[in-house]
């Protein structure tokens, strides 16, 4: 089947590259301008620019896909349909209503609807997530559900490696998706929940929460986006991985903090404008 992909991240850049390896190859590509990236702020292509170059696409990078130019260019291909994988931009009408799209959505819809599912899933504690290709309408991923998988959230699992899991799915799903043409069924809007955008509150450890809240948001917001904690000197640490622990702290250089319920030790952190290392590192570094 001839089709244009519509993606921007990291994520979006791993079910490209299951998409690229079938019959359904792209013929084009659109994602994101070049944005300022790191630390010294230079300007870099999204993952799924990169990908596709890599792999020998076309590749657009319009202000807006919903500007006339963009449209007239993805016409051009005369796909027979869109896919679209946290491409970070809002997608109107006309274009909705001249393709047949495809959403790669990392949640089981209607659960999940929204910018930060699989970040959302982790933090509420959630027992499994998985994987929905949904028909694209002008709602808030609202659109009927065509396919879905299953996935647990294991106890160890941080944003990363379970998105590595469900980009896998994704990427399965899509292309089994495009070749069966299964029906799609609306979804059940009193089901509905949202993941809002990960914003700086959401990055803050409350230590008056309890400690297994705590730990679950800490893996969700690794490794890319990173919790934030105040210790009760001032300072302020990013928490690369914690654990729940005994209330008793145990010999030796930890770094165990008081919550609501029960304590958290820190195991991984990173000071401002430092690298990453281990709590008995940190705390070393302290005393000399």
């Amino acid at each position: 089947m001839r089709t244009v992909y519509l993606g921007t991240s990291e994520f979006a850049s791993a079910v490209l590259r299951i998409l690229a390896a079938s019959a359904h190859r792209p013929a084009l590509v659109i994602t994101r301008p070049d944005r300022p990236r790191g630390r010294g702020r230079r300007m870099a292509a999204p993952p799924v620019a990169e990908l596709a170059r890599e792999l020998g696409i076309e590749v657009a990078q319009p202000e807006s896909v919903n500007q006339a130019a963009a449209r007239e260019q993805i016409a051009e291909v005369q796909p027979q349909a869109l896919c679209v994988c946290a491409f970070g931009a809002l997608i109107k009408d006309p274009l909705i209503s001249e393709h047949r799209i495809l959403n790669v959505h990392p949640s089981l819809l209607p659960r999940w609807r929204g910018a930060a599912p699989i970040e959302r899933a982790i933090m509420a504690g959630d027992e499994r997530t998985g994987v929905s290709i949904m028909l694209l309408d002008a709602g808030l991923d609202s659109g009927p559900v065509c396919v879905q998988r299953a996935e647990p959230i294991l106890a160890a699992d941080t944003y990363g490696m379970l998105a590595a899991r469900l980009a896998a799915a994704g990427g399965e799903l899509l292309v089994s998706t495009l070749t069966d043409a299964p029906p799609c069924a609306e979804q059940n809007e009193a089901l509905a929940t949202y993941a809002a955008k990960i914003g700086p509150a959401d990055r803050e450890l409350d230590l008056s929460r309890p400690a297994a809240e705590l730990e679950r948001r800490v893996r969700a917001l690794t490794p890319h986006i990173g919790a934030v904690v105040k210790l009760p000197d001032g300072t302020s640490l990013a928490v690369r991985e914690a654990r729940v622990v005994a209330d008793a702290p145990e010999p030796g250089p930890r770094l165990i903090l008081g919550t609501g319920a029960g304590a958290l030790e820190l195991l991984v952190v990173q000071p401002p404008g430092r690298r990453a290392m281990t709590a008995g590192e940190y705390l070393r570094g302290r005393r000399s």
